[in-house]
């Protein structure tokens, strides 16, 4: 498909271009691939850091000002 192919297209079926491709991408199976395995660890991790009272966490504006 090319981009002429896409200006031709009528909206609804851009949209629906676009809700197929969402939903493609959104497939928990590829999702999965995506994110390494060890990330959901660390989550975990410092979840329960925190959850422990071990790390705290800054608000937002915080966080800006240190940066």
């Amino acid at each position: 498909m090319t981009h002429a192919n896409l200006d031709a297209m009528p909206v609804a079926e851009k949209i629906q271009l676009m809700e197929s491709l969402w939903e493609s991408l959104s497939n928990n199976a590829i999702a999965a691939l995506a994110v390494p395995a060890w990330h959901g660890d660390l989550l975990d991790e410092r979840g329960a850091l925190l959850d422990q009272g071990q790390k705290h966490v800054s608000a937002w504006g915080d966080g800006k000002n240190h940066i």
